[in-house]
């Protein structure tokens, strides 16, 4: 995996500086000189897709009877910016945001299998809500460009992934998976008694998981904010093309935003989405007339909202993990 992950940066990163150069860097720069320090509204207007985000997980914990002295809203928007800041900046392959998550409720005192489940079932929620974002893209870029062939294509890869999202989701809602994966590790290998307790966690995950998607009300609920989190995020996009003197409509925004971060999320292997963002809104900007020296201006912007968004909460993580081992010292003591 990681052979994988480190060729698929040097491809993506090769792929970014290819389109930088065929552009010009010049006229790049010349478009964030232009915005200037107006591009910094990026890093607060992040807050608000977050939150959404946060309030659609924040449902699903309370579906796993989480104690809601434990789901505070504050304390999971933390995590969540956690969360996000490894899948976006650290080589992780998009997942090990989830496990850092994980691990910090648990720490907080909550049940680990509780927490796992909402975070499996949320992940399952997120494909499948930027899917459904992606396919309102895919039907305003017919709108607005005409592009029937173009959009017949992108229908029929968003329809071959939901057909694979929803095995994966009967997969996981009926056959115990975390349990069945645990005991084929377990016969190829001879696992330390220590570990042999995970058998019983894996089942006790599968139960809460089974149970939790079970619960229809609150994983509609959570799709809908999901969804709600998506469509924020696409001001971002309107805003910084606005700022770099660019402007475009809310359609030609939602389009970018959604079939961007769609391939992002999708080819995931990628670390970062190192040159995969530049290329999709390049292609995508194309299509909509926005010129390249912007769309890759663009990505930049974004790149260094992530940044300035992202790297205070790694720290902030870091932190509370060194905190953390000092307490348990000094409490052993």
């Amino acid at each position: 995996m990681k052979w994988l992950m480190r060729s698929a940066l040097v491809l993506g990163t090769t792929l970014g500086i290819v389109l930088v150069l065929r552009e010009g860097l010049t006229p790049i720069l010349a478009l964030l000189a232009l915005a200037g320090w107006s591009l910094l509204w990026l890093v607060p207007l992040h807050i608000l897709p977050l939150a959404l985000d946060v309030v659609g997980w924040r449902t699903l914990l309370r579906a796993t009877a989480v104690p809601p002295s434990l789901t505070r809203p504050g304390r999971l928007f933390v995590i969540a910016a956690v969360r996000e800041a490894v899948n976006r900046l650290l080589p992780v392959a998009n997942v090990g945001g989830e496990i850092v998550g994980v691990r910090m409720l648990c720490a907080d005192g909550a049940e680990a299998p509780a927490v796992a489940a909402s975070v499996v079932a949320e992940v399952l929620l997120t494909i499948v809500s930027q899917l459904l974002f992606a396919a309102a893209g895919v039907l305003l870029l017919l709108h607005l460009t005409g592009k029937v062939a173009a959009a017949a294509n992108m229908f029929a890869v968003l329809g071959l992934a939901l057909a694979v999202v929803g095995a994966l989701y009967l997969l996981v809602h009926k056959g115990s998976i975390f349990e069945r994966v645990l005991r084929g590790v377990e016969g190829m290998l001879a696992l330390p008694a220590h570990l042999r307790g995970l058998l019983g966690q894996a089942k006790a995950l599968d139960a809460r998981l089974r149970e939790l998607l079970g619960h229809s009300a609150a994983l509609l609920a959570t799709l809908g904010w999901q969804l709600a989190g998506f469509a924020a995020g696409a001001s971002e996009t309107w805003l910084a093309l606005r700022l770099l003197q660019h402007p475009v409509g809310v359609g030609s925004a939602v389009v970018l935003e959604s079939l961007t971060q769609a391939i992002r999320h999708f080819i995931f292997v990628v670390p970062a989405g190192v040159g995969v963002q530049e290329a999709g809104l390049v292609g995508f900007g194309y299509l909509l007339g926005v010129g390249s020296d912007a769309s890759i201006a663009l990505s930049l912007a974004k790149r260094m909202r992530e940044i300035l968004f992202g790297v205070p909460a790694l720290m902030y993580w870091q932190w509370s993990w060194v905190f953390k081992g000092a307490s348990d010292v000094r409490s052993s003591d």
